[in-house]
């Protein structure tokens, strides 16, 4: 297979989750009838398998690259060439490892409330070597959701005891009186630490960036008409094990929205008109970076690492050595890192979102 000095692909890969939604991706993907099912996800780039319950003997989550004309699982392209597809140091660090997991999610509903783990209980804990710190990038609301919202921290944190007999008895009410609706909207970008008791509302289409795992502490049961079963609520643990996650400090709309809302910053200049954004960066967490290109006409760029790319806004052209792709709003790919340089056509301006691995040490 011919890959080097190409933009990869990839092709859509839903995944079964327990809420619903997916009728956006349903359209993205042309279907005759788009509708909200259990596969409100597509896994981008992807190397992790997903973790259902009832589906375990399916193989899920991993992402399947395009290459040209060539379809191979990302995965065993990767393991082709480590050092071109994540660079020397990275593969020096990691191995093999992207070490980040990124989603479109489209939700329908409200999702579970829940929480995941730090990398420190997942190491200590949990013989992982990944919590599950997550970013968000609304990329749009639907027209039936006027106010589009996150519950994110306890703005009225209960006692561990309560918190536990809520849980047990599914006080779903009592849970909803722990928290006050964050508004967001499209172009909010949102850095989730382990701990962080959350929920994400329902009409919401968003980029979701995250530690590459699928450990979750789901304390709401049901929700679309399925219901869990145990195994699938507490990481295969049982409750009280559980409970050492959860961040019960307690957080205003005020402080939640100061603490988790990311303000970008302008890291480099293009050209007068064209610069790219840090959204997420080492200074926020150690296990992922987030920045946005906003790029109008022309423009020559070069990156140190590979990167997932996703054209939020716009759309454009990109070329690498003798191969040009045309991207239109929606669209994903991968960067390799033994790109040395890539040109970005943007006629009427272009915004895209990019998801880099943590810096290699």
């Amino acid at each position: 297979m011919n890959y080097k000095n190409k933009l990869v692909r990839f092709t859509p890969n839903r995944v079964w989750r327990t809420y619903t939604g997916g009728k956006i991706l349903d359209a993205l993907e042309q279907k005759d009838t788009p509708e909200d099912t259990h596969f409100p996800e597509d896994w981008i780039g992807s190397t992790t398998q997903a973790v259902n319950p009832d589906r375990e003997h399916i193989v899920e989550g991993i992402s399947h690259a395009t290459v040209g004309r060539d379809s191979i699982r990302f995965d065993e392209l990767i393991d082709m060439d480590q050092h071109y597809f994540l660079g020397e140091q990275h593969t020096k660090t990691f191995d093999g490892n992207p070490m980040l997991l990124v989603k479109f999610l489209d939700s329908s509903v409200r999702l579970h409330f829940q929480a995941h783990p730090t990398a420190e209980f997942a190491r200590e804990r949990l013989n992982s070597n990944h919590g599950k710190a997550e970013g968000y990038y609304i990329l749009d609301v639907r027209e039936d959701t006027p106010e589009p919202y996150v519950y994110v921290g306890f703005q009225h944190p209960p006692s561990r005891s309560a918190f536990k007999e809520m849980i047990e008895t599914q006080n779903i009410s009592a849970m909803e009186n722990c928290f006050e609706k964050v508004a967001v909207k499209p172009g909010d970008c949102l850095f989730i630490p382990g701990g962080s008791p959350h929920a994400i509302g329902e009409g919401i289409l968003m980029v979701e960036i995250m530690e590459p795992s699928d450990w979750a502490v789901r304390f709401e049961f049901t929700k679309a008409g399925y219901t869990m079963p145990e195994e699938a609520r507490f990481m295969k643990r049982d409750l009280e094990f559980c409970m050492d996650v959860f961040d019960f400090t307690q957080l205003s709309v005020e402080e939640a929205v100061e603490k988790f809302y990311q303000k970008p910053k302008v890291e480099r200049h293009y050209s007068s008109d064209s610069f790219q954004e840090s959204l997420i960066d080492e200074t926020v967490t150690d296990k992922f970076r987030v920045k946005k290109s906003t790029i109008s006409g022309k423009v020559e760029k070069a990156e140190q690492d590979f990167y997932i790319g996703i054209v939020v806004k716009g759309e454009c052209s990109i070329t690498i050595g003798e191969e040009t792709t045309v991207l239109k709003q929606f669209d994903r790919f991968f960067c390799p890192a033994g790109v040395d340089l890539v040109t970005v056509l943007a006629k009427d301006g272009v915004e895209i979102l990019e998801c880099y691995p943590p810096k290699a040490r």
